[in-house]
């Protein structure tokens, strides 16, 4: 009986050593990765979760169970800031991949070389941060007569517009900064796309006298699907997340027309130190950006062959 256990704990002991001299590095090259993730990732989401049901203090803490969500779900500013991320979401994703297919579709019919000069131009504002972006759009929403935007109403014969300064523009003022934006990397992801659609589709609608229009709905758009697809769920994501734009140009006014989600988390927070409050309303943000990303993959992937 002895013998036998031996035998056994020498044998995985040796396989033990086997694995470790065929897998050994690679799980030492990995494991570096994956502390990280753990200690400045998953550990702070863990614990934010946890700080959702207190009353957090630096000093001291109180259990208050569900009362943060339940404060949070009766705050009408909440649901301002909600709307207001809605609103911008809705009216920025759709016209930004028109945007990007537009864009893209013109430079991939010009040469190689012309391709390449575009892509580089179009695609160099993406590298630009949203400070240096925002700085900028300040300037052009300059609400006096002097400001960019306001000087060309001027020059057609229209009134300056206050922008960033009242509840009518204010929103629409950083729809309208999204939309003239960089569009360089859905530009191209759709190049990319279009490149690899074959030829001889194409060289079969030809033959068929197929018109252009044809060709584009029945082979170039429904190709594209994936990349429009992909475009589409992380535009939402980064839409719901809209941060440095209000932060810089608006802080959210006038009268809350500019909050978004995201913005009134960092307030929350920072400025009025309700961490625990602050934590629910990052999981609710969480929770609602999975499901709306299950339901665009349930209801636009239908069809969608990979």
């Amino acid at each position: 009986m002895r013998s036998t256990t031996s035998h056994a704990a020498g044998s995985g002991a040796a396989r033990f050593r086997q694995f470790l001299r065929n897998y050994g590095w690679a799980y030492a090259f990995i494991a570096v990765p994956v502390l990280l993730f753990l200690v400045f990732t998953l550990y702070p989401v863990g614990w934010a979760f946890v700080i959702s049901f207190q009353k957090y203090g630096i000093l001291k803490s109180t259990w208050v169970g569900f009362d943060n969500y339940t404060y949070m779900f009766k705050d009408d500013v909440f649901w301002k800031s909600m709307r207001n991320t809605v609103i911008f979401t809705i009216g920025t994703v759709p016209v930004n991949i028109l945007i990007s297919f537009g864009l893209a579709f013109l430079i991939f019919q010009l040469k190689q070389r012309a391709q390449t000069f575009f892509k580089a131009v179009l695609y160099l504002p993406t590298v630009a941060s949203g400070v240096t972006l925002s700085i900028v759009w300040i300037a052009i929403f300059d609400p006096t007569p002097s400001g960019m935007l306001n000087r060309l109403l001027i020059q057609l014969g229209l009134d300056p517009v206050i922008w960033l300064g009242q509840k009518s523009t204010a929103l629409f003022s950083l729809m309208l900064m999204s939309w003239l934006g960089s569009h360089g990397s859905g530009i191209i992801l759709y190049l990319a796309a279009m490149g690899g659609i074959p030829k001889s589709l194409y060289e079969a609608a030809d033959i068929d006298h197929a018109s252009g229009w044809k060709k584009f709905s029945r082979i170039t758009w429904p190709l594209l699907k994936p990349t429009t697809l992909y475009l589409l769920v992380t535009g939402v994501i980064t839409s719901f997340q809209v941060f440095i734009s209000v932060y810089l140009m608006t802080q959210g006014g006038p009268d809350f027309a500019t909050t978004t989600i995201a913005y009134l988390i960092y307030q929350t927070a920072f400025n009025f130190n309700q961490f625990g409050l602050a934590s629910a309303q990052a999981f609710v943000l969480a929770a609602v950006i999975v499901i709306v990303s299950v339901l665009q993959f349930k209801f636009f992937s239908t069809d969608i062959e990979y």
